[in-house]
């Protein structure tokens, strides 16, 4: 196992310790060992095999044991003796929103409820009101969470489709007998959540490869198999289906199982309109359905598909039939945003509030990557829950980094951090005043905590910091948790419209649960003229990899390297950064 794996186990344990009533400490102890191995900047395995583990601050004796036993087997008794001891259904309850283990071991010790159903049921009963602690509201926001858990119970976050798909896809791409392979459907189209995973492979012997397909280490079991198709449930319970055709079909079945279903539509009828036929077996010269091989148009590519179509090609991203037709009928697409032309992130967190990594680690480990500039942002005084900095121990991080980036002047390095903060929009306020705010090259202004039913309250308050001098852009908009918590309510509209006014910019949160702003506004605030901030929001190290996702998500906004900051070297981003303050 490794130290994510690991890590995890530790936070179950210390969940099922909790649910069963145990000393605090002791639970405390295996979620501190977790945030520990989450750190790591060298392999836990390397760490075992040394016997180094116990030099580690916070690894006793019991937990190098358990920690060793799992790197080593993949296995830990007690793990599984404590997970026995407890019906299955408790962890269920804890996937609720506002439902956590206190919660949990009170509605089980007191009314004996031991899975999401008696829970329900209890509060439909009102029996959840009259527990102390809970009352009318809790009963309502819990009925609300399960409901809400029901209706997104088949769907995935995007990072949870890519790691699933990556080493099957790896895999498939070593199979001697498959010719071409790849992803389709909402993975491909870089959807921000996904029903299932889709493979696509073409084979002269797809019995071989879908063999090859359902025997892979990540399939937990097989929903179906048959000539050329195969459905297998995948670890964390994701359904991915593989199809296998011919190479000459290959290039017409990825345009159609890519989708959307929409931008199909759109493409069968203009194939009708130019008397041809369009599916997943090819484009035919036929005024009828046909597989015919000799009426198919040859077609090697999905790029010649849309040629014969009278259309520009029309990345995977943008396929659902959101203007993409009018403009592929035009000049084509201006070349859309590519991960690797992110020169860094300009909203991050380290130990001074609720990240993992130090400023020294994370400067040493984002160099490494090849990043121009990575922002410190750590919260503000008001974000207690994310031990928020008070103005002293701001000052006091400026001044580390200031030290740091001395350092890396001194050895020859252009890599730089910059100091910033995500501070708290309040009610009437910001949670720090503008002196501060103005010693700070970043300041990145979030709505947290406070917000409230009325969206024109919330949308007053998000633009009051909009127009701010020292604000350059605005974090998470709408404060989505991707199939966790909805949106507040905000008038994403107006709020566009103020920061072009104002030369604010707008975040592309690219946190998978998040990638907030959404897509589908982007276009309108690429014609306002507003721009982009593609940034991590880390608080790991391996959080950096965000970046190829936001790029994923600004691609799906029709965005290009000129509409996004941090494609900009660094002396012109410090130019960017002064222009709102001397406006």
């Amino acid at each position: 196992m490794d130290k994510d794996q690991v890590a995890d186990i530790l936070t179950e344990i210390g969940v099922l310790l909790e649910l069963k009533g145990e000393n605090p400490f002791k639970t405390r102890a295996y979620t501190n060992a977790a945030r520990t191995l989450e750190s790591l900047t060298e392999p836990l395995a390397t760490l075992v095999a040394e016997d180094r583990l116990g030099t580690i601050k916070g690894i006793g004796d019991a937990l190098q044991q358990k920690i060793t036993e799992l790197v080593t087997t993949g296995k830990l008794p007690y793990y599984e003796e404590l997970k026995a001891s407890l019906p299955p259904g408790l962890m269920e309850m804890l996937q609720i929103p506002g439902v956590g283990p206190k919660k949990v071991k009170a509605l089980y010790d007191q009314l004996g409820l031991k899975s999401v159903p008696d829970l329900e049921a209890a509060c439909r009963a009102g029996q959840i009101a009259s527990l102390a602690g809970f009352g009318e509201k809790t009963q309502a926001k819990i009925l609300e969470g399960i409901q809400f858990r029901r209706t997104y119970a088949s769907r995935h976050l995007l990072v949870a489709g890519i790691k699933a798909a990556d080493p099957l896809l790896e895999a498939l791409r070593e199979h001697p007998d498959v010719i071409r392979c790849g992803t389709a459907g909402s993975l491909r189209r870089s959807k921000e959540v996904i029903g299932d995973v889709d493979f696509l492979a073409s084979s002269k012997h797809p019995s071989h490869v879908l063999d090859y397909f359902v025997s892979q280490p990540g399939v937990i079991s097989v929903s179906a198999k048959g000539d050329t198709k195969a459905s297998v449930i995948l670890t964390g319970g994701i359904q991915a289906d593989l199809r296998v055709v011919s190479d000459v079909e290959y290039p017409f079945a990825l345009a159609y199982f890519t989708g959307s279903k929409e931008h199909n539509i759109v493409m069968r009828q203009r194939a009708i309109q130019r008397g041809l036929r369009l599916n997943e077996y090819g484009l035919f010269r036929s005024a009828e359905e046909t597989r015919d091989p000799a009426l198919r148009v040859e077609c090697r590519t999905e790029e010649e598909i849309y040629a014969a179509l009278d259309l520009a090609f029309i990345p995977p991203e943008l396929r659902e039939d959101h203007g993409e037709f009018a403009a592929a009928e035009g000049p084509g697409f201006p070349r859309l945003i590519e991960w690797s032309d992110l020169r860094g992130s300009l909203h991050n967190h380290s130990t001074y509030s609720d990240g993992h990594d130090s400023l020294e680690a994370i400067a040493t480990h984002i160099q490494e990557l090849g990043c121009d500039y990575w922002a410190v942002t750590d919260h503000s005084k008001s974000s207690v829950q994310a031990r928020g900095l008070d103005p002293a121990r701001l000052r006091e991080e400026i001044s580390q980094i200031k030290t740091i980036n001395q350092k890396l002047a001194d050895e020859g390095e252009d890599f730089r951090l910059l100091s910033g903060t995500e501070v708290d929009i309040l009610k009437d306020r910001l949670d720090f005043d503008d002196d501060l705010l103005s010693e700070l090259e970043v300041v990145v202004a979030s709505l947290h905590a406070g917000f409230s039913a009325d969206e024109a309250e919330n949308t007053k308050r998000i633009i009051r910091a909009a127009e701010n001098p020292f604000v350059h852009m605005l974090g998470h908009l709408t404060g989505r948790l991707l199939l966790e918590r909805e949106p507040y309510k905000v008038n994403q509209q107006a709020v566009i419209d103020a920061c072009a006014e104002t030369g604010t910019w707008i975040e592309l949160n690219a946190n998978p649960r998040r990638f907030d702003m959404d897509w589908r506004l982007w276009p309108y605030a690429k014609s306002k003229g507003v721009k982009c901030v593609i940034n991590c929001d880390a608080h790991r190290m391996e959080h950096a990899g965000y970046l190829r996702l936001g790029a994923g998500m600004a691609r799906k906004g029709w965005l290009t390297k000129a509409d996004i900051i941090n494609t900009l070297p660094l002396s012109q981003l410090r130019k960017a950064l002064q222009w709102k303050r001397s406006r």
